[in-house]
């Protein structure tokens, strides 16, 4: 896939044939409203459907799976609301690409497998990646110099919770390593690990997940087995391959700020640019929540709808005052996603 080219549908399919040639089974995205979960509002990652097959009370349908899951954090303790718009990659909805292994494969194969893509599907320069490992996973450094052949100091070992994943206060947790890409040194930030980490040169893409322990509190126990829960998302890596440090930057935004404008009759300039952001943003979260039946309300997942649909419409005002055009923007939403998420469609009028 040739750098700059690439487009969301293109990254999606190249991401979902590759794990398929390697013994992957596709499991569809899980409703944005768990299951038989009352510990979150909405699904948050990808891991949330296979809660179950990682602590053993349910036997998994498969050894290696890989999903497109959608997202939502917009409430709870996973909440982006507030930064949406202002960063470059906050959002409110969100697709994660994931591939899952439960018995099948462990560190090496992982790492392996996302090794491949990055380099030799997506062509990315290899020298643009920074590795980090949790500091006491000796393994998975030494795994990672041996198939990236990247030298030390570009594997970085990181003693915080930041690499080391758990869910929560209880809960399928274990050492992570994420892959980060070099947007270059004209662009201000630090590596991971020191005080600049957080400006815009390195950007997190990828994180695997090496599922070893269950946490209770401050006591961790064996998981049933050696388990992979990997996350990449798409906003991300799509702004990577389109050269771009920015996700709104990319081909799964710029479609509704042109509608967005001509329904406003404003030009996106730097005055309005923070409101095109939030309102194409928030749109999508809208249309999906309301896809499954979520309605606006004074609590709970309505409560997060109407939070939602207030501060997309507080946006549209600030372009022009009293203007109605939610409405008139969700066929665009539901076009650009209906060939993954097949559920849109129907609800299309219920939305509007």
């Amino acid at each position: 896939m040739k750098k700059s080219d690439s487009n969301s549908s293109e990254i999606r399919n190249t991401f979902l044939n590759f794990f398929k040639k390697n013994n992957h089974e596709e499991v569809e995205s899980s409703p944005l409203i768990p299951h038989n979960d009352p510990s979150i509002l909405f699904t948050n990652s990808g891991m949330v459907q296979f809660k179950k097959w990682f602590t053993g009370e349910e036997k998994p349908l498969f050894d290696n799976v890989i999903t497109i899951q959608k997202c939502l954090r917009a409430g709870g303790k996973h909440n982006d609301l507030e930064n949406v718009g202002f960063t470059p990659r906050h959002h409110t909805f969100f697709e994660m690409l994931g591939n899952f292994s439960f018995g099948g494969y462990f560190k090496e194969e992982a790492i392996s497998l996302a090794w491949n893509l990055l380099t030799k599907e997506f062509l990315l320069d290899k020298n643009k990646l920074i590795i980090t490992v949790y500091k006491e996973d000796e393994n998975s450094f030494k795994l990672w110099k041996k198939i990236s052949g990247l030298s030390s100091d570009r594997i970085i070992k990181i003693s915080t919770d930041d690499n080391f994943w758990s869910m929560g206060e209880t809960g399928p947790c274990g050492p992570c390593s994420e892959i980060f890409y070099d947007n270059g040194s004209e662009v201000e930030g630090g590596l991971p690990g020191t005080k600049n980490q957080d400006g815009n040169r390195f950007v997190e893409i990828w994180n695997l997940v090496f599922m070893e322990y269950e946490k209770h509190g401050d006591a961790l126990k064996n998981l049933p087995g050696k388990f992979v829960d990997t996350g990449m998302g798409l906003e991300r890596i799509s702004a990577v391959l389109s050269g771009k440090i920015n996700n709104y930057d990319t081909d799964l935004f710029d479609y509704l700020f042109e509608k967005i404008s001509l329904e406003t009759n404003s030009k996106m300039n730097d005055d309005v640019l923070i409101n095109y952001r939030i309102i194409s943003d928030h749109l999508k979260s809208i249309v999906f929540m309301m896809s499954e039946g979520v309605l606006p309300s004074n609590e709970g997942r309505g409560y997060v709808l109407r939070r939602i649909i207030r501060r997309a419409l507080l946006n549209v005002y600030k372009i022009k005052p009293n203007l109605i055009i939610l409405n008139k923007l969700v066929d665009h939403v539901i076009e650009k996603y209906r060939g993954v998420y097949y559920e849109l469609e129907k609800a299309s009028l219920f939305i509007k």
